[in-house]
């Protein structure tokens, strides 16, 4: 199927004839996401600094609760280091909050990270109680099987409006679009500097919120065996999606709306499709929306494909994107990462497994239609991304915490939103607020003004416009080239060490290429529009 029908300003670069016929959405539930719920509106908040300062001022109105889940967190973060309330951190902010409103709840569920990912924290569970204070509900998250994380990054205030992306609140998070080779406010609580850092969140609200609310309750309740009740009016109970409500986009009216006052929307009344990873049990099989909207974007996109991420090994993912670059008239691709991983763990693993799939897709481009980059500041200090997005012709836009490795496709927790283009009048401004997140994304990286740019992709063509050098410095936007491989490296990617596809292989590596062929076999399922659930092709993952 191609991509849609759109005027031929919208076209940035190819000529896409008319269709006339309507678009089928790439959101079904129960196969490539788990809901899909309305939001009256949507914002996309970029880098830390934005998030951190929109997080603070909707805590700050919350009137009922406040519910975060997330991989990894530190109360003495300080969520506005440039402003009036410099010294206050998250901790000081809870508390703050609880004091003046006893009546909000406030819980918080964090992943129980194993030794020795936790070897690099000074704080332990009992210590972030103590900083947090009494009133405030911290629990660690130890309910998975053994080795898979809670990576899902979710901050619900109230059921009426949730944040989901790529950050959680550490110390090493808070970071401006300006990404300064040395910034003084980019510190951690010892006095040291930490590395640049790229982050995107999406902010929603309405019935879409509330489903991130549902999200997180669902979340608390498998990991405590308690459940939370709700602001939203019924009563939270479950179906086969999950936790449901009568009418979830209800909610008190009574309270004050706790958007942030300095977030614009980007996109108003549209539906945003929400995606998981969860992964098998004993009792279940995993659930892989994630990576079912993953795939049946990519072998469905005409014109461009987008992709920025943590990291970037995913075997499907890279098959899916070598054969749309076998195509003569296939979409163009980007991928932007970063140059390397911040610790020697992550390097092994996940660097060294993405060398052999770079070096793969390289070969694969017949046509000259990809680009590998990773983003530098002006002085050329590596910047790391740990955004999760993906953006599919001007038709798909997707926030999340997936990353495109094998375990945030089935082995984690992770939640991405996605909105998605369709027909009707109202798609032609939304198709170029999509075009605009992406052109715009690459212009940040580039370090070049985002209307320069655009201008450029409308006259030429989107990788005209990145090949430009006197758009996109060499220096600012690098081709990320893989390098050799020593015996060490081909070890891990034979083998995906540290990257587990889901229970089944989780601890016994040499099964991994065969639940890599279980996968490929549901993942055709989905991508051929097969009424199958997202997962189900892979029952032994119970095993």
């Amino acid at each position: 199927m191609s991509g849609p029908s759109q005027p031929a300003a919208l076209d940035h670069g190819h000529a896409v004839p008319a269709m006339p016929a309507p678009l089928t959405s790439w959101l079904v539930p129960g196969a490539t996401c788990w809901r899909q719920e309305r939001a009256a509106r949507v914002a996309i908040l970029h880098d830390g600094a934005a998030y951190f300062a929109a997080s603070r001022e909707a805590i700050l109105k919350a009137r009922s609760s406040v519910m975060l889940i997330g991989w990894s967190f530190d109360p003495r973060v300080r969520l506005t280091p440039q402003g009036e309330a410099d010294r206050e951190t998250m901790a000081d902010l809870l508390r703050r909050l609880k004091a003046t409103r006893p009546e909000v709840e406030i819980h918080l569920l964090i992943w129980d990270m194993p030794w020795p990912i936790s070897a690099g924290t000074d704080l332990k569970p009992d210590d972030i109680r103590a900083l947090l204070g009494p009133g405030i509900e911290y629990v660690v998250d130890s309910r998975l099987p053994f080795g898979a994380c809670q990576h899902q990054k979710v901050l619900v205030v109230d059921d009426r409006i949730a944040f989901s992306g790529g950050s959680d609140f550490e110390v090493n998070r808070w970071d401006t679009p300006a990404h300064r080779d040395r910034d003084p406010l980019r510190r951690l609580p010892t006095g040291e500097d930490y590395p640049p850092r790229h982050d995107v969140m999406m902010l929603v609200d309405g019935a879409a919120a509330s489903a991130l609310s549902d999200l997180a309750r669902q979340r608390w309740q498998e990991a405590t065996s308690g459940r939370l009740a709700s602001a939203v009016s019924g009563p939270v109970g479950t179906d086969a999606r999950g936790p449901s409500r009568p009418d979830s986009s209800l909610s008190d009216s009574s309270l004050p709306d706790p958007w942030p006052d300095s977030v614009t929307p980007l996109f108003e009344d549209v539906t945003v499709g929400l995606a998981r990873t969860i992964p098998a049990r004993e009792t279940g099989e995993a659930i892989r929306e994630n990576e079912a909207l993953y795939l049946l974007a990519i072998r469905r996109a005409s014109r461009h494909i987008y992709l920025e991420n943590q990291y970037f090994t995913s075997p499907l993912i890279a098959e899916a994107l070598a054969a749309r670059l076998a195509e003569p008239e296939g979409p163009d691709i980007v991928v932007v990462l970063a140059k390397r991983s911040p610790n020697g763990f992550d390097r092994i693993t996940m660097d060294g497994a993405r060398r052999g799939l770079i070096a793969r897709l390289r070969a694969a481009d017949r046509y000259g239609r990809l680009r590998i980059l990773a983003p530098h500041t002006l002085q050329g200090r590596p910047i790391l991304v740990h955004s999760k997005v993906a953006i599919f012709d001007d038709r798909m836009l997707r926030v999340g915490s997936t990353n495109l490795n094998n375990r945030s496709m089935g082995y984690d927790t992770e939640c991405d939103l996605a909105l998605e283009t369709l027909d009707g009048d109202a798609g032609d401004a939304r198709r170029i607020a999509i075009a605009r997140v992406r052109n715009g994304l690459i212009a940040h990286h580039a370090g070049c003004p985002r209307d320069a740019f655009e201008e450029a992709v409308r006259e030429k063509g989107l990788l005209a416009a990145i090949d430009d050098p006197a758009l996109v410095p060499a220096r600012r936007l690098c081709s990320l080239v893989a390098s050799r491989r020593g015996p060490v490296v081909r070890l891990v990617e034979a083998f995906h060490l540290g990257d587990p596809v889901g229970l089944v292989d989780a601890w016994r590596p040499w099964r991994r290429h065969r639940a890599l062929a279980r996968r490929r076999e549901g993942a055709n399922a989905v991508a051929g529009q097969q009424p199958v659930r997202a997962g189900a092709a892979q029952p032994a993952e119970a095993s």
